[in-house]
């Protein structure tokens, strides 16, 4: 007969193999009010955020509790079915946010865009709609009424800092945000999230913004910088022209695949938009795609219209820079990928200005002594500065 001792030992280690079983789950320690009790719950991937639930297969009934906590006491949860897939747009809705007289609401919201949106009913029927905010976080109760047959659903859940009178204000778009959307089986009680396309997306994004930062934004002005200064040595022509192709023609080559990369985000991302950023991107690819055919058509030196050109060609290139600059900046902001490379970026840029206006002062000293030998030739070649008459 076992003692006492090796009975307690027995206890521990079986508790001991057992406590990853109670500490996994937060969300089977939380209770609710008015005595309510559901039967399973899953701690959702993102945002501390928990979904409580009992799901009647025969009337395929929903009684649910979703809480998150607002990023603001003044902010708004969100929780939605989305009969087309895991995704925001399309989605029905759920928001609880506080009134102007502090008290909590939950309203239907059919959530066609991203876009502002009101409220409005839903393709689903709710009734004991309710919300509460306490301890920091607010809950959301409800009962849908789903299709016949239904157990596995495509869930979505959001928080929000605002709310402009019934109307929440955007989301942030950082990862945790992104990720907030999965599948969830409501015989089984299992949710699965989103994150693994969250991230397949951040490292399109990435390569986004690092093909265009070097190209559009590196690249093209170490070009114009070459074609600007290195011509008035003449030890450097015809070496500067082909440098300067080869630099612009590599940048268009990176960029249009930066572009495009930025194309299949936004094909994959429909109703997120950058309506400034995508618009510059679209001139730049547009303005440099003219300047490679320009190339193509360019005068000889002695054609009359080769005046013509270079100005189109100077006021286009130097439109494309300060465009790029600028766009490279706006993705940033977008990407938000950390101060350090906002801030590498800028030393880059400033690396450039110095050795431009470097090249600059050097430029304008050749030019002017060029001139004064010029001017100095044609004296001794026959004038005698006085009144320009032959000697």
């Amino acid at each position: 007969m076992a003692s006492s001792s090796d009975l307690r030992l027995v206890f521990l280690f079986l508790l001991f193999c057992s406590s990853p079983l109670l500490v996994s789950s937060v969300c089977t320690s939380h209770t609710f009010s008015s005595n309510r009790i559901y039967s399973l719950c899953s701690d959702l991937p993102t945002l501390s955020s928990s979904l409580h639930w009992t799901f009647d297969a025969t009337k395929s009934s929903l009684s649910l509790a979703f809480v998150a906590p607002p990023p603001a006491p003044k902010g708004w949860i969100a929780w939605a079915v989305n009969p087309a897939g895991p995704a925001m747009v399309g989605s029905q809705a759920l928001i609880a946010f506080k009134q102007p007289d502090g008290s909590m609401t939950v309203k239907t919201f059919n959530v066609s865009s991203y876009g502002p949106i009101a409220p409005s009913p839903i393709d689903y029927r709710v009734s004991d709609m309710e919300a509460e905010f306490a301890g920091g976080v607010m809950t959301i109760f409800a009962t849908l009424a789903l299709p016949k047959g239904t157990t596995l659903i495509n869930q979505v859940w959001q928080v929000g800092s605002a709310v402009d009178g019934s109307i929440p204000q955007k989301h942030d778009f950082a990862p945790a945000n992104l990720a907030a959307m999965g599948t969830l089986d409501l015989t089984k009680g299992q949710a699965f999230g989103g994150t693994t396309a969250v991230d397949s997306r951040l490292r399109k994004k990435n390569i986004h913004g690092i093909l265009n930062a070097v190209s559009w934004g590196i690249l093209m002005p170490i070009g114009v910088i070459m074609a600007r200064h290195l011509r008035t040595f003449k030890s450097a022509d015809p070496a500067w022209f082909y440098l300067h192709v080869s630099c612009q023609f590599s940048g268009y080559v990176i960029g249009v695949a930066g572009w495009a990369t930025g194309l299949k985000l936004g094909h994959e991302s429909k109703g997120v938009q950058y309506s400034t950023h995508r618009n510059l991107g679209i001139a730049l690819f547009c303005l440099s795609t003219l300047q490679i055919f320009a190339l193509l058509l360019r005068p000889n030196k002695d054609h009359k219209w080769r005046v013509y050109w270079n100005v189109y060609h100077h006021s286009v290139g130097y439109s494309v820079i300060v465009m790029s600059i600028i766009n490279v900046f706006k993705g940033l902001s977008i990407l938000d990928p950390g101060n350090k490379w906002k801030f590498a970026y800028i030393i880059v840029l400033v690396i450039l200005g110095v050795i431009a206006a470097i090249l600059e002062v050097a430029t304008w000293i050749v030019l002017l002594k060029k001139r004064k030998s010029e001017t100095t030739t044609k004296l001794q070649d026959g004038s005698n500065g006085a009144n320009g008459s032959r000697v």
